[in-house]
């Protein structure tokens, strides 16, 4: 499969798994931000990295899912 098919199943804003995928990745990004700039003891450095670890698994989770599915058909023109 070409590549740029393969982006073109990532980028489906009308579904609601896109958003979550975008969220998830949003959550590791400020996770990342509050594991390096703030000063966090061992129990909030395991339980921020942890969170963050999953929050990346399931964001490529939801892009493995919108990757797999065939994008739905684009809407009959209106009249």
């Amino acid at each position: 499969m070409k590549p740029s098919r393969l982006l073109s199943r990532l980028w489906q804003p009308r579904r609601l798994l896109f958003w979550q995928m975008l969220m998830f990745n949003v959550l590791s990004s400020v996770c990342t931000y509050a594991l390096r700039a703030l000063p966090l003891n061992m129990v909030g450095l395991l339980l921020v990295g942890g969170v963050a670890l999953l929050n990346v698994g399931f964001g490529l989770l939801a892009a493995w899912a919108l990757v797999r599915e065939e994008p739905p058909a684009p809407a009959p023109p209106s009249r």
